[in-house]
């Protein structure tokens, strides 16, 4: 699914100084996994899930996605990736606070240029247990539906890699449990799973864990079964 080769991306100061945001980073992700990307603030984490999500290009390396080497596309190219093979899952939501949660959910149609199907937005809000709010508007709801809203977004083009960034990190104990039983039954339905997260026990429901430190990887790792059910 993922195949990452000696990736760097280096951003420039305003002086021009270089900063070197991931070094020489090589990762593969099988089809099927749920990985946990960890490390402190400043660490490479947000750099890395952005060029696997293909909003960013890497400096260096090489990255290929599901058999296709995306490291060069174009923009547009990569805008498609982006919608046929990918959902994103963030911290913010980032929903459209005056929509209702069937339009928020919509959306990634709208923009894959495909006929809008309502029936399919609503089956996939029942799916996180939202159909009851489905005419609501997202600034009407709760942190943590506004985040199974972003996760029933996230899966309405049907990809085979969901990116979430801190999924939980806006959420009080009780939501971000909900939020992680979903996660584990996307990933029991076979989807890969990439989560960044500094929360060691979000990151104990998955089945490996990537820890970076300036920009390195210094951990690649099973979790054990009894740190993963916790």
């Amino acid at each position: 699914m993922i195949l990452v080769e000696n990736i760097s991306k280096i951003h420039r100061r305003n002086d021009g100084a270089p900063v070197h945001a991931l070094r020489n980073v090589s990762i593969s992700i099988s089809a099927g996994e749920f990985v946990t990307i960890r490390g402190a603030s400043g660490s490479g984490k947000s750099s890395l899930l952005n060029i696997l999500g293909c909003l960013d290009r890497p400096t260096g390396g090489s990255y290929r996605l599901a058999g296709e080497d995306v490291s060069s596309y174009s923009d547009r190219s990569l805008a498609r990736i982006r919608n046929q093979k990918i959902g994103f899952v963030f911290q913010a939501f980032q929903l459209l606070p005056r929509t209702t949660a069937v339009e928020n959910v919509e959306i990634p149609m709208v923009y894959s240029g495909s006929r809008v199907d309502r029936r399919r937005a609503l089956q996939a809000l029942e799916r996180v247990g939202l159909g009851a709010r489905a005419r609501h508007f997202a600034a009407e709801l709760s942190g943590g539906e506004q985040q199974r809203v972003a996760i029933a977004r996230a899966l309405i083009n049907d990809p085979a890699l969901v990116l979430a960034d801190e999924p939980t990190g806006n959420l009080d104990f009780a939501a971000s449990s909900e939020i992680m039983r979903i996660f584990k039954e996307l990933h029991a339905d076979g989807r890969t799973i990439v989560m960044v997260t500094h929360d060691e026990s979000i990151a104990a429901h998955a089945r490996r864990q990537i820890l970076l430190s300036d920009g390195a990887v210094i951990e690649d790792a099973a979790i054990c079964a009894e740190e993963r059910w916790q």
